[in-house]
C-alpha cells in the first residue's frame, strides 16, 4: 500500500532518524504544534562495543519497539496500542518506525513516548537501504540505551535484532505476527526466509506468538523451542464493537447500500497474502444466487488495480464497493451481515474477533491461527484457502438463513473475551518484568 510521502525534511538528515517526543506532531497532520528539531545520532564506528547497561538503579524499564511501517494492520495497531498504554510508572517506551504509512502521524503524537522515524526502513529487500537502516538503528539504540528491544514484522524483526545485539541491548524480544515463509511461495524463497529467521533467532531472548499454529511452525522450523516462546493473543478493544449497534446505518447510507440489503464485507490489505481477488470472484457467484446482495471491500494495497479490473470484468461495479482504508471499523462491522476473509496465510487476523465482538458471522479460510478463533459450525464457517466455490456456498447459506447467521454471531460474541487488548498489554508488561528480573539475576 502506498502511504503518504516522506516528510519533506528527511532527506537532509542522512546520518540520523527523525525524532519526535511525546505530544509533538510531524508537519501536515493538522496540528499546529511544531516538531522538536531532529537530533543527530552519533555515527556508528567499528570500535569497542559499549558495556552492558547497568540496570540496578533504574526506576523504569526502557522498552524500544521497532516496526517496519506504520500501516493499518494488526501488528501495527497492536504495537501502537501497547506503546500508548504501557504503565508509565514502570515503563519508559520508545518507538522506531518508518515515516511512511497512515499511522505515522498518530504515532508521532504519542504522549510520553520518544518516537523516531527512520526513512530507510522499507518492506522490500534492498541491501544498501537495509544496511543504512541498520546503521541508523544501531546509532539510535546506542544513544537511547534501552533495557529491552521489542521487534515486530519480518524486516524490522531482522534488522532490529541485529542492531540490538550490536548496541548491546540486554534483552531482545521478537513478536511473530505470522512467519515470512509459507507454502504459497517458491521453495528457494521459502528456504531463504526461513534461514534468515533461524539466524535472527540466535540473537533473540524471547519470542511472542499470537497463535498456537505459529508456535508449532516455529518449533518445527528450528527457530525457537517451547521454552523461549510465549502465547499472547493479538487483542482488540472490545467495547467499541459491543457498543456499535446502529452505527452501521450511516456507513450504508454513505455508500448508497439499501438499509435492508444483505451485505457481505471483507476488511483487509489488498495484497497477495489476503487474496482479495478471491473475494471478488466469490461475490460474483453469490450474486447469482442472492440477487439482492451487496459487497464491500475495506482496505487498500498493491492489488487495488487488479481488484478494480476484476470487478469490471465480472460486472460488479454497482454492487461491490471499494471503500479504501477506514478508521470506523466498529461501524463497518455493524453494517455488514457476513464477514469474509480469503487469506492464503495468516498469523492471527484480528478482524475476526472484531466481527465476533459485534456478533457477526464469519466465513474464513482455515489457515494458520484462524481455526483458533473460529470453530466450524459453532462460531463461524471455515473453508480451504482458494476454495471460492466453497466460500460462495457458505456465504449464500448464511444470507438465505439469517437466523442461522445470527446464532453463529451470538455464539461467537461469547467467545471473544480471550482477545481483550488490555489483557494483551498487561501480559506483555509481566513478560518484560520477568525477563528483566532474570537478566538482573544473571548479571549478579
Amino acid at each position: 500500500m502506498a502511504g503518504p510521502a516522506p516528510y519533506p525534511f528527511h532527506r537532509a538528515l542522512r546520518p540520523v532518524g527523525i525524532r519526535f517526543h511525546g505530544g509533538c506532531h510531524p508537519p501536515g497532520n493538522g496540528n499546529s504544534s511544531s516538531p522538536v528539531r531532529p537530533q543527530r545520532h552519533p555515527q556508528h564506528t567499528c570500535g569497542p562495543q559499549q558495556p552492558r547497561v547497568d540496570m540496578s538503579h533504574e526506576p523504569r524499564i526502557r522498552v524500544t519497539h521497532i516496526l517496519t511501517r506504520p500501516e493499518l494492520g494488526g501488528a501495527q495497531a497492536n504495537t501502537l496500542y501497547t506503546v500508548r498504554h504501557l504503565d508509565r510508572r514502570r515503563f519508559a517506551p520508545a518507538l522506531v518506525t518508518s515515516p511512511r504509512g497512515p499511522l505515522a502521524a498518530e504515532m508521532a503524537a504519542l504522549q510520553d513516548t520518544q518516537v523516531t522515524f527512520v526513512p530507510e526502513l522499507v518492506s522490500p529487500i534492498r541491501p544498501l537501504t537495509d544496511w543504512e537502516a541498520m546503521e541508523r538503528l544501531v546509532a539510535i539504540l546506542r544513544q537511547e540505551r534501552p533495557h529491552i528491544v521489542h521487534t515486530h514484522s519480518s524486516k524490522a524483526g531482522f534488522l532490529g535484532r541485529v542492531a540490538a545485539r550490536r548496541a548491546r541491548v540486554p534483552v531482545v524480544i521478537h513478536s511473530v505476527h505470522g512467519f515470512p515463509f509459507h507454502d504459497w511461495m517458491p521453495r528457494v524463497r521459502r528456504v531463504f526466509y526461513r534461514a534468515l529467521e533461524r539466524g535472527a533467532a540466535r540473537l533473540t531472548d524471547q519470542f511472542i506468538c499470537v497463535a498456537r499454529s505459529d508456535i508449532r511452525k516455529g518449533v518445527k522450523a528450528g527457530i525457537f523451542t517451547e521454552k523461549n516462546v510465549q502465547l499472547i493473543r493479538s487483542g482488540i478493544p472490545l467495547e467499541p464493537f459491543r457498543q456499535a449497534e446502529g452505527l452501521g446505518a450511516a456507513v450504508r447510507a454513505e455508500m448508497g447500500i439499501p438499509a435492508t440489503a444483505p451485505l457481505v464485507a471483507m476488511v483487509a490489505c489488498l495484497k497477495p497474502q489476503k487474496d482479495p481477488l478471491a473475494f471478488v470472484e466469490m461475490a460474483a457467484r453469490v450474486l447469482q444466487q442472492v440477487p439482492q446482495a451487496w459487497f464491500l471491500l475495506v482496505g487498500d494495497g498493491e492489488l487495488r488495480a487488479e481488484v478494480m479490473a476484476a470487478r469490471e470484468r465480472l460486472g460488479l461495479r454497482e454492487r461491490l464497493h471499494l471503500a479504501g482504508w477506514r478508521r470506523d471499523i466498529p461501524a463497518v462491522m455493524d453494517a455488514l451481515d457476513v464477514l469474509v476473509l480469503t487469506s492464503l496465510h495468516e498469523g492471527l487476523p484480528r478482524v475476526l474477533p472484531e466481527a465476533m465482538a459485534r456478533g457477526r458471522p464469519v466465513v474464513a479460510t482455515a489457515v494458520d491461527g484462524t481455526p483458533e478463533v473460529i470453530t466450524e459450525g459453532e462460531t463461524g464457517c471455515l473453508v480451504a484457502p482458494g476454495d471460492i466455490d466453497g466460500m460462495a456456498r457458505r456465504v449464500t447459506w448464511l444470507l438465505r438463513d439469517p437466523l442461522r447467521g445470527k446464532r453463529l454471531g451470538e455464539a461467537a460474541s461469547k467467545q471473544v473475551g480471550e482477545f481483550d487488548i488490555d489483557d494483551m498489554v498487561r501480559r506483555q508488561e509481566r513478560l518484560y518484568e520477568d525477563l528483566m528480573a532474570r537478566q538482573r539475576g544473571e548479571a549478579a
